[in-house]
């Protein structure tokens, strides 16, 4: 059964360290769409409500990801704790860096890390006494030559 995550909410739970998530998914199908086999990144959306029935993989479209931002981005540097997060909840990776720009949303980050598409990190800000959890959405080299991740906060915004 192939389904479309509708939302993610985090829970915070006393007795252990890693991430535990409520997530809503919609189910769409036996298949995913035929452009999910060259292009796994790219996110959908039900193209049509439908309320009292099951939604269709024909019923779905590849959400366009030009600059479609309905928050602005705001060119604040702030310093992060970028950290991997595994399919078992366990930190991987970590370093210490800078967002480039942010907004409730999400933000651009600089990293030295070589992470794909899809992946998910954790964000913890001391500045802020804040950690959210993100998905990268896009990796980009800037002309300066630095690498950096555009990310999607999913379980909570970022306080601006």
């Amino acid at each position: 059964m192939w389904a479309l995550v509708r939302y993610v909410k985090a829970k915070k739970t006393p007795d252990s360290n890693r991430p535990v998530f409520d997530v809503g998914v919609a189910f769409v199908g036996k298949r995913a769409p035929a452009s999910y086999e060259n292009e796994p990144w790219r996110r959908y959306e039900i193209a049509t409500s439908s309320f009292e029935r099951m939604a269709t993989v024909e019923e779905m479209h590849a959400i366009q990801t030009a600059d479609q931002r309905v928050h602005t981005r705001h060119f604040i540097p702030i310093d992060l704790l970028l950290e991997t997060i595994d399919e078992k909840g366990d930190v991987g990776a970590s370093e210490s860096t800078v967002t480039e720009n942010i907004s409730r949303k999400g933000a651009t980050v600089f990293t030295t890390m070589h992470l794909p598409v899809g992946r998910f990190v954790r964000l913890t800000s001391s500045q802020y006494g804040l950690t959210v959890f993100a998905v990268i959405r896009s990796v980009s080299t800037g002309a300066d030559g630095i690498p950096r991740i555009h990310v999607e906060f999913i379980d909570t915004e970022w306080p601006l």
